[in-house]
């Protein structure tokens, strides 16, 4: 029996099933990128958490020089948790205060991906931490902003949680 219970309910919406579908297609490469160097010999999960940390370095960047006031998450969360990302993850923001913002995604299209390839929950898992690795690389380079990972479907729980913390 799965203990993965990842079930999208938002399912008519034609752009966020579009999105969706972009987001298993990354998904599928990432994985089978991974097997491709397992099966290579190289110590995949390194350089699979580095690449994704990067990327999420970048991306950090990229929202630190959009925002106006460094220390705001209510401006950060804005530009980060735009409306489609919202519908795409089934989001909902749980806690914004001055000092937390608090999300919990109820969906998650690279899971849904892993599945359809039948990898193992385990594996799952592990792939859904590293890809995790964007988000802590986007609180990285954050430089007034701290990423914590709660709970995780992946890990059999209903939600992904998801925080940032002002430092």
């Amino acid at each position: 029996m799965t203990k993965i219970n990842n079930k999208a309910t938002l399912t008519d919406d034609v752009m966020v099933t579009n999105v969706r579908n972009a987001i298993e297609h990354r998904a599928t490469w990432m994985a089978l990128i991974v097997d491709e160097a397992e099966k290579a010999g190289q110590d995949w999960e390194t350089i699979t958490r580095n690449a994704i940390s990067r990327c999420g370095c970048f991306h950090g960047t990229l929202l630190s020089e959009q925002m106006q006031d460094q220390t705001s998450l209510k401006e950060f969360t804005s530009l980060f948790l735009h409306e489609l990302g919202q519908k795409i993850f089934e989001m909902d923001i749980k806690e914004l205060t001055d000092d937390k913002l608090a999300v919990e995604f109820h969906y998650c299209p690279l899971i849904s991906a892993w599945q359809k390839q039948n990898i193992s929950e385990e594996t799952i898992e592990k792939l859904c931490d590293i890809a995790m690795d964007g988000d802590r690389g986007i609180g990285e380079s954050m430089k007034h902003l701290q990423f914590r990972l709660g709970k995780t479907i992946a890990q059999g729980h209903p939600v992904c949680e998801i925080n940032f913390y002002k430092k």
